[in-house]
Formats: C-alpha cells, structure tokens, sequence
C-alpha cells in the first residue's frame, strides 16, 4: 500500500440527541386508588388473619369441650362389678365410635390389665397413652403417631370397689387433625370468599367516592379551559371551602394579568398618539424653506425635550407592576429615610425638615421599584412646595374576613400653600403644574395615580390639619 494511500474512516454512528419524554405523574385519582387499594388489602389481610386465628381458637375450644364430653360419656357407662372388675361401657356417645376408621377414636386402660378399645378404634396403635392419676385431665394436639397427627383428651379416675379399693382407669378420647383442618379450611374458604367480595365493593365504592370528592377539581380545570378559549373572564363557579382560597388567588392572577396587558396597550397607544404632535411640529420646522436657524433650533430641542418626557413618562406607566398575587413585602421605613435624604439635598438651599410617623414593620406589597415612584413623586412634589416642613405618615389597614394582607395607609403633608379644591382634579392631570414658576414637567402626580389605580387603590388630595399645606393620601386596599 502506497504511503500517500488514506486508509478508509469509520462510517459516524448515528447518535440520537432525543431523550425519553419525562414519564407523567399519576393523577390525584389513581394515587388516591392505590394508595386506598394497598391499604384495604393490609386492613382485609389482618381482618382475615385475625378471624381464622380466632375461628381455629374457637374450633380448637370446641374441640376440647367435645372430647371432653366423650370422655364424661364413657366413664359413666363404665362400672365395676363387685369383685374390682372394670365392665367396658356398652353403648357409645356417637356413631362414629362404631365405625372403623372413622376418625374418632376411644378407649381406655386400667387397673388388673383392664384394657378397652371402641369399634373405631379396634387395630390401632395407642401405645403413646399413659395413665393418668385419679383427677387429672390432659388434651394434647396435634401430635404424630402412626395413625396420622391426633387430638386427644385423656382423664384419670379412681373407681370406689365395696371392698373399699378403689380401682384407677384412665379414659381416652381422639381425633384426627383431618377433621379440624377441614372445618378450618371451610372457614378459611367461605372467608376469602367474603372478603374478595367485601373487597371489591369497598375499592368500587371508594372509586366512586373519589369521583365525587374530585368533582371540584375538575371542574377548576374545566373552568380554565373555558378562560383560555375566551369563553369566561373568571373562574366562576361556586366551590369548596378548601378550593376557595386557590380559586381567588387564580382569579386574581387573572386579573392581574389582563390588567397588565391593558396597561401595556394603553400605553403604547397614548404613546403613539402623543408623538404624533411633536413629530409633526419638527417635520414643519424641518421642512420650512426660510427662518432663524437658531430660532428653528430652539423650537426642534423643545419638542425634543417633550417627546422625552413622554417617553419617559409613559415607560413608567407601562412599568408599574399593580397588584401582585404573589408578592413580597417591601419594608417601607428604609427606603423613605433613603428617597428623603436624596431629596434634602436636592432641596438644601430651602432647609425643609421631614418628619416621620411610619407605624413599625410597615410593609408595601407589591414591586419595591412601584413602590420607590409613588413615595418619590409625593415627596418630590411637597418638598417643592413645602415652606419648611413636610411630614411622612405611614399605616397599615388590619385586613378581615379571607383576606390575606394588610392594607396600607400612606399620606405626605408639607406647610405650603396647599391646592384649592377647584384646582385638585386640574393638578392631578398630566403636565399640569399648580404653578408655572414651579421647575417640572407636571407627570409626577399623573405617574402617582396611575401606581395607585393599578394596585385598586385610592388618591385622596386636601388640606393637611396639621401643617395647613395639601395632603396626598394614598390607601391601598387589603388583598
């Protein structure tokens, strides 16, 4: 083979990337129904565990009772003649006794080589009974002997003679264990047989059970399916107790959501729209044929500055998060003592104290950032108007019924001039300014009242009883 020859390479294994799709979690049914299944199997086990130990102590007791009742028998058709002489009984409790190879055996031994077999008993090995003192009793079983495993119950008695020597025989009655197994196994049967069926009629039962008792769940899916093809705007059926707390909070994530689209929507709407004047203004100013250069720049940099503004102002809108069904608590006394500080210093050559009443562990629910412009549009806004003074009041509402967080009371006081009550509605409107000679761009308050209508809150503005200058209040409801 030439040098210059390239050996052949290896055709590329194929290698799949895919990976096995995760395997499903069972349903809430079938986890319950197994669950369920494996312990009513358990609970049916013991149940049926402890009736045949019960059913074979019961079987053993009467067996007992039984033998013992045989032996009585016999030992009163035994008699003794005058001479000591035991006389083997001549009639027998039980036909069984008769019949050879029955099961049921008797006989019995005593003194001067007395020596007694019934029937049944007639070519059968009994060499393992001994005799027993006069008052005693033994049963004793299973044990092994020639004849197959044997209960047995064995008594001992003294015969008083006229001779006045009593006579000693001992009697003995048995039976095999074929006989009491078999009523065991009877048992054992009919049992098994019983509880397969209770067991199957309980696992039904519990099934059914089940369906019903996962009705609800149903049902919130089923709702959710008719909010996701646009069919509901809710999840609004009526549920359980245990549901209702889930079903709210979905409702309101809903909600939330919808809200924030709109939001969204609405924003870059108004956007739109409020471009299209200083868009036109600098396309004029751009297209007119003569005039001051300096003058045209002027008037382009202020619609500049506008359309900024604009901008500015309405990112902030469509940034405000609203009410959160799953939100943090923002501690509230930290951030005011940093906005505050920022704020002295802006406003130092007008030496304006704030002063703080924040109730301890006040919290704002909801996004620190919502949070930072709310209290820093009211701020801003009563240290430019404040003569000296400006007061910071924090509160929070006690919640009742279902609901799980507090509400919060905010208000921010200054001494100035205050607002007459004719000019709230007007000041509160975007780029508005109470008053000309005030530096801003009169979106502060707008931005305020939009963060408050979007956690469903409330902007209250009036006259501040304690330092006579405009009070804004903000309460935002519990939730």
């Amino acid at each position: 083979m030439d040098a210059d020859t390239a050996l052949p390479s290896r055709a590329p294994t194929a290698t799949t990337n895919e990976r096995r799709s995760p395997r499903r979690p069972l349903s809430l049914a079938a986890r319950a129904a197994i669950a369920t299944s494996f312990v009513l199997a358990g609970f049916l086990g013991l149940v049926g565990l402890t009736l045949t130990q019960t059913n074979k102590a019961r079987a053993l007791r009467t067996l007992h009772d039984r033998l013992e009742n045989f032996a009585i028998a016999y030992i009163t058709n035994t008699d003794v003649n005058r001479y000591g002489k035991l006389l083997p009984p001549d009639t027998a409790p039980d036909p069984s006794f008769s019949r050879p190879g029955s099961g049921l055996y008797a006989m019995a031994v005593g003194d001067n080589g007395f020596h007694w077999k019934s029937s049944s008993a007639i070519g059968r090995d009994f060499s393992f009974l001994k005799p027993l003192q006069p008052g005693e009793s033994r049963f004793v079983g299973p044990v092994d002997t020639r004849m197959g495993r044997l209960y047995y119950y064995s008594y001992g008695l003294a015969w008083d003679t006229e001779q006045k020597k009593p006579v000693r025989f001992t009697v003995l009655v048995a039976q095999t264990e074929d006989q009491l197994e078999g009523e065991n196994a009877v048992f054992r049967h009919t049992l098994v047989i019983w509880l397969s069926i209770l067991g199957v009629m309980l696992i039904v039962l519990q099934l059914l059970l089940l369906r019903w008792s996962l009705t609800p769940l149903r049902k919130v899916a089923s709702d959710m399916s008719r909010v996701e093809r646009g069919d509901s705007e809710q999840l609004d059926s009526q549920y359980p107790l245990e549901l209702t707390g889930l079903t709210e909070r979905i409702n309101a994530f809903i909600t939330n959501e919808r809200e924030q689209r709109t939001r969204y929507r609405h924003t870059l709407a108004d956007l739109a729209h409020s471009l299209k004047t200083p868009l036109a203004v600098i396309r004029s100013q751009l297209e007119s044929p003569a005039g001051d250069d300096a003058e045209q720049r002027g008037s382009v940099l202020d619609q500049v500055r506008r359309m900024n503004e604009l901008v500015a102002y309405q990112l902030s809108r469509a940034a405000t998060s609203g009410r959160q069904t799953f939100a943090s608590a923002v501690p509230i006394a930290s951030h005011a003592e940093d906005l505050v500080q920022g704020l002295e210093k802006v406003y130092a050559a007008k030496n304006v104290l704030c002063e703080f009443d924040i109730e301890e562990g006040a919290v704002f629910y909801g996004e620190q950032g919502d949070l930072l412009e709310l209290m820093g549009n009211l701020l801003e806004n009563a240290f430019k108007w404040a003569g000296h003074r400006v007061l910071l009041v924090v509160k929070m509402q006690p919640n009742s019924g279902r609901q799980q967080r507090p509400g919060l009371w905010l208000g921010v006081e200054d001494d100035g001039p205050g607002i007459a009550a004719d000019k709230i509605e007007k000041v509160l409107q975007r780029g508005v300014r109470g008053d000309e000679r005030v530096q801003g761009h009169g979106i502060g308050l707008s931005i305020v009242q939009d963060i408050v209508h979007a956690y469903r809150g409330e902007l209250v503005v009036d006259r501040s009883p304690e330092l006579g200058g405009a009070r804004f209040s903000v309460n935002l409801p519990t939730s």
